[in-house]
């Protein structure tokens, strides 16, 4: 009786096969980890003086017939909005969701004279944004000072307030997007050009008349690349930790967590690269395709700016791309401190992704 063909053995071959091949490709290295590395370094050192809106939240029991609301409200880089809920306006402003709380008090009369305090609740989690924050409502205050009521002796007054929370540095921001464009890149483009070229010099027509099934072929690519990218996630996580003091809140089980959901992200982009190598029948064109699917999300999800300084309806879209996903979660399971079951939107968000680009990849697999 004849021996049954193991096709988990044959899935550690090709995955061996392919991982070889990855380590030799200057291409593979210079997109999935040097540029990474690049740019961690850059941006890592770079001083964040960047102007930019500025999420301000007004208690629930803030007064708007205030003459301080309408200063404050005129502030350009401020995104002023009330907020319903205390415990999670606190909750964000401890972990740098928000830059601030204010609570504006109704006016106090005091010897005949109104008076209009600000609270300024603020956290060390955007300690380097307070210094902005502050001078835009002293500004403000002497608007009201000056303007509103002349002659009376500072009415509009602002109180500063400082609960503890982690500090939020640009590496928190940068980090994880660079994660997201390694993989990005390495799923897409290593994955799409392998594939092609094994179909074109009739590897794979070789490996069709043996027992290797589709499923083993695409598992061992994936195991490949699984391996290839721990090394680049590695790495530049290690980087950003040491040298720029990149924030694992619950350190070691962080990082697992955060290789956990890389593999949710790995399983898209390399489906990506499948589909482009199975839809291009041109090696010339795998560049072109590949590029009009990863430019847009490296530019629209975040992972250089956020993408809350865009319109509404261009930000509504750019929350349901993978790659958004993908970076958001990273972002909320390092900082945040959130384990991967605490972030259903964006695993769901992934999954379906997942779920779809896999179907694709395994319908348009073709031999030759």
């Amino acid at each position: 009786m004849a021996k049954k063909y193991s096709q988990f053995k044959a899935a550690l071959v090709m995955a061996k096969a392919s991982l070889i091949a990855t380590l030799r490709s200057p291409t593979s290295v210079v997109f999935a980890l040097l540029f990474p590395v690049i740019f961690v370094t850059v941006f890592g050192a770079m001083v964040d003086s960047t102007a930019v809106k500025l999420k301000i939240r007004l208690s629930p029991q803030s007064d708007s017939t205030s003459p301080m609301y309408a200063a404050i409200k005129a502030v350009s880089i401020f995104d002023l909005a009330y907020g319903s809920d205390s415990a999670a306006m606190l909750s964000d402003l401890k972990k740098g969701r928000i830059a601030a709380v204010l609570y504006l008090h109704p006016p106090l009369v005091v010897s005949g004279a109104p008076q209009f305090r600000t609270d300024l609740l603020g956290s060390s989690a955007v300690a380097d944004k307070m210094p902005l924050i502050r001078a835009a409502l002293q500004a403000a205050a002497v608007q009201v000072n000056r303007q509103i009521l002349p002659g009376q002796s500072a009415p509009a007054t602002i109180r500063e307030i400082t609960i503890p929370g982690r500090i939020y540095r640009q590496i928190d921001f940068i980090l994880p997007g660079q994660l997201g464009f390694s993989l990005l890149m390495a799923g897409v483009f290593s994955s799409a050009f392998l594939l092609f070229n094994l179909r074109h010099t009739l590897v794979l027509k070789r490996i069709y008349v043996t027992p290797v099934s589709r499923a083993a072929i695409l598992s061992g690519e994936l195991i490949s690349r699984l391996l290839f990218q721990v090394i680049c996630f590695m790495i530049i996580t290690a980087l950003g930790y040491f040298a720029f003091h990149f924030t694992l809140v619950n350190g070691l089980l962080t990082f697992m967590e955060m290789l956990l959901l890389s593999v949710f992200g790995l399983v898209i982009f390399m489906g990506i690269g499948f589909i482009i190598s199975g839809m291009i029948r041109n090696e010339s064109s795998i560049a072109p395709v590949a590029n009009t699917l990863t430019v847009p999300q490296i530019l629209l999800c975040g992972l250089f700016f956020p993408i809350d300084n865009y319109p509404v309806w261009l930000r509504s879209f750019c929350e349901l791309l993978p790659l958004t996903f993908f970076v958001d979660g990273l972002r909320k399971i390092a900082f945040e401190g959130l384990h991967i079951w605490q972030i259903p939107w964006q695993l769901g968000g992934l999954i379906v992704w997942g779920v779809l680009i896999a179907a694709l990849s395994i319908r348009s697999f073709k031999w030759e």
